[in-house]
């Protein structure tokens, strides 16, 4: 039975996602490089700092790493402050009270920033029904590395055997795999370019789970 929920953040709870692609690729304006649509799908999971440092590599970029975090940070946090249309995905916040009131242990893991995830807490109110929040800032390695969820797992109040991780990208599902943590995949439209392979469950809409139909998973 499921006793603990561990959520990605960004395409789960809250799509961040058009804010950060926006504020990527005015940063890849700024830079001078060609980003395919591509090979921004395949940062979807990573860290900001492992998505420059793949593009250091790639295109041979000159700037020092966290500069370049900075500065799209900077557009991020602007844009983000700017948007009045930003909203959770559907259904999902009634999912979280619902969880929470039925004494299901909720934790963040997500590889968005601690200050990303302090905006988007703030903003809707969702720091009373979580137990612990884990950003990727606080490791070396991103998603699909499996160490954000074996910290995560590590936090519960049940055995890593009782918690399930709900994920959209290949990447987290590929970690939550490694990390033998029985995944819940949430496909949506921003997971059409995802292979969500090795997850165990499918949601389409948050609006169609409630914790009595999660509990009746098997996790074994």
């Amino acid at each position: 039975m499921i006793k603990t929920i561990i959520f990605d953040m960004d395409g789960v709870i809250v799509d961040t996602e058009p804010v950060h692609k926006y504020a990527y690729y005015r940063h890849f304006d700024e830079l001078g490089i060609v980003v395919s649509p591509e090979l921004f799908a395949s940062f979807t999971g990573n860290s900001t700092r492992n998505v420059y440092q793949k593009l250091s590599a790639q295109f041979g970029l000159t700037q020092d790493v966290e500069d370049l975090i900075l500065r799209k940070r900077f557009i991020f946090n602007d844009a983000f402050d700017t948007k009045e249309d930003l909203e959770l995905i559907g259904g999902v916040k009634a999912l979280i009270m619902d969880l929470h009131k039925n004494d299901v242990q909720l934790i963040l893991a997500s590889s968005a920033s601690k200050g990303t995830i302090q905006r988007v807490f703030k903003r809707f109110e969702l720091f009373p029904y979580f137990t612990d929040i884990v950003s990727g800032e606080d490791f070396p390695k991103s998603k699909p590395d499996p160490a954000i969820f074996l910290h995560a797992a590590s936090l519960s109040k049940a055995a890593k055997e009782h918690c399930a991780i709900i994920e959209d990208s290949t990447s987290g599902v590929r970690a939550a795999c490694a990390a033998d943590i029985f995944c819940i995949a949430y496909h949506s439209e921003n997971s059409k370019l995802q292979d969500l392979t090795g997850a165990r469950y499918f949601i389409k809409d948050f609006n169609d789970v409630d914790t009595a139909l999660l509990k009746q998973i098997k996790l074994d």
